[in-house]
C-alpha cells in the first residue's frame, strides 16, 4: 500500500511516545508519575457530567447544526462578555469537535499550497502539522528567554516576506507556559493586518492565565483585534479533555466557509458534549474552574521551587498554561536522554524539547504540572535523586 507523502512527512508526537513507554512500565507494576501530557487531573465540573447523563435519557440525540447548537454559541458569547469584557456576536462562534477540529477548519479555509506562515519556535507541533498538511510553507522563527520564548513584533517584521500570508500564535504557549504581553501581541497583529495577512491566535490556555492586580482575567486578542481568528477549547480550563469539544471565533465573512467545511469533514460536534458543555457556564461551574485555576498556581509554585532546589533552571517562569520549560543542558545529557533516564530510573514521564521545534530542542524539557500536588512533590524528589546521580 502506498502511503501519501503528506502522511510520511508528519513526525511522531513524542509526548505520546513517552506516554506509551510509561504505560508499558506501569504494566510491569511500576508507579509512573505522568508529567508528559497536558491533561488536567480534575475532570469536568460535576454539573457537566450530570448534564451529559440527563441528555442520555432516551432522546434521539440527532445531529446538530455544523456550527453548533445556538444555546452553546450564545453561552460562549456571554463568557467573552462577562469574563473578558468583549462583545462577540454568537454568529461568529463556531463550535467544533475539539480545538484540533477548529484548527483543521481554519487552515483548510485559509491556506493554499505555497503560502508562507510564520510560527514561533518552540511551539505546539500539531499546529504546524495542520498548516503543512494544506501545503503551507511553515517558517519557524527562533525565540529565546529574552522574548519569553514567544514571537515579538521585531521578529515578525524581520522574518516577513512577500510570500507571508499569515501567522499562528499560541498565548499562553505550549510548551513554555508563557504569554505574549498584550501590547506586543497588539503590535504583531497590527503589522499583519497592515499587510493583509490573517492572524490565528490559539487561546486554549488563556483562562488559566494569571489575573492582574485588579483581579481581571487575561486579555483576549479580540479586545484589540476583532478580526483575529481565535481558537479555544473546553479541554483545559473546563477540564473536558476526552469530550472533544472546542470552538473558534472567526470574522463574519468566514462563517459560511467554516460551515461548509465542518459539514463535509465531520458533520457536527458531539451532540452529548455540546448539551453537557452548557453547564460549564453556570455560576457554580465557573467558580469551581476559578478555584482550580488557583490550585494550578499553587502547583506551579511548588514545581518552580522544587526544580530550583534540585538544580534544574527555568529561564522563564510560566504565567498561563500548566507547563514548565526547564533547561538540562548543564547535565551533559540531551533532552531526549534526560527524559529517557527520568522515565527508566525515576519513573517520571516528561517530554523532550524535540517535540516542539528545533530551537532549544536538545536542551529543554517540558513538565506538565496538571497532576496532583502529591504526585508533583514525589516527582521532584525522584528527579532530585536522578540529579544527584548525574552530578556524582
Amino acid at each position: 500500500m502506498k502511503i501519501s507523502e503528506r502522511a510520511k512527512s508528519i513526525s511522531p508526537f513524542f509526548a505520546m511516545e513517552f506516554g506509551k513507554r510509561a504505560a508499558a512500565l506501569e504494566a510491569q507494576g511500576h508507579h509512573i508519575i505522568k508529567l508528559s501530557i497536558g491533561e488536567p487531573d480534575f475532570g469536568a465540573p460535576p454539573a457537566v457530567s450530570l448534564a451529559a447523563r440527563e441528555a442520555m435519557d432516551g432522546r434521539s440525540l440527532a445531529y446538530t447544526s455544523a456550527l453548533g447548537i445556538p444555546a452553546l454559541r450564545e453561552a460562549i458569547a456571554g463568557f467573552y462578555r462577562e469574563v473578558h469584557d468583549v462583545e462577540v456576536h454568537s454568529s461568529r462562534i463556531v463550535v467544533t469537535a475539539g480545538a484540533s477540529a477548529a484548527l483543521l477548519l481554519v487552515t483548510a479555509a485559509l491556506v493554499d499550497p505555497g503560502d508562507e506562515v510564520i510560527v514561533g519556535d518552540p511551539s505546539y507541533p500539531c499546529n504546524r502539522q495542520f498548516l503543512a498538511s494544506f501545503g503551507a510553507q511553515v517558517k519557524l522563527v527562533p525565540t529565546d528567554a529574552n522574548t519569553r520564548f514567544q514571537l515579538d513584533a521585531a521578529a515578525v517584521r524581520a522574518n516577513w516576506t512577500e510570500k507571508t500570508r499569515g501567522l499562528m500564535i499560541a498565548t499562553p504557549s505550549n510548551p513554555t507556559g508563557t504569554s505574549i504581553p498584550p501590547h506586543e501581541l497588539e503590535a504583531i497583529c497590527s503589522w499583519a493586518h497592515q499587510h493583509n495577512a490573517w492572524r490565528i491566535v490559539d487561546e486554549i490556555y488563556l483562562n488559566l492565565g494569571d489575573h492582574d492586580a485588579h483581579g481581571r482575567a487575561p486579555q483576549t486578542v479580540l479586545s484589540f483585534d476583532p478580526d483575529a481568528i481565535v481558537i479555544n477549547s473546553f479541554s483545559k480550563y473546563f477540564g473536558m479533555t476526552g469530550w472533544r469539544l472546542g470552538w473558534c471565533v472567526v470574522p463574519d465573512a468566514l462563517v459560511p466557509t467554516m460551515e461548509r467545511l465542518a459539514q463535509n469533514y465531520y458533520i457536527c460536534p458531539s451532540t452529548i458534549s455540546q448539551h453537557a458543555a452548557l453547564a460549564c457556564f453556570t455560576r457554580e461551574s465557573l467558580a469551581l474552574c476559578e478555584a482550580r485555576r488557583q490550585q494550578f498556581a499553587e502547583r506551579r509554585a511548588l514545581v518552580l521551587a522544587g526544580l530550583e532546589r534540585i538544580g534544574l533552571p527555568v529561564p522563564v517562569p510560566p504565567d498561563g498554561a500548566f507547563y514548565v520549560y526547564f533547561d538540562v543542558g548543564h547535565t551533559g545529557l540531551t533532552s531526549w536522554e534526560f527524559c529517557e533516564r527520568a522515565l527508566e530510573e525515576a519513573h517520571v514521564a516528561l517530554t523532550p524539547g524535540k517535540d516542539f521545534g528545533s530551537c532549544g530542542a536538545e536542551t529543554f524539557v517540558r513538565l506538565s504540572y496538571a497532576a496532583s500536588t502529591s504526585d508533583l512533590a514525589e516527582a521532584i524528589e525522584r528527579l532530585g535523586s536522578l540529579m544527584n546521580r548525574l552530578n556524582a
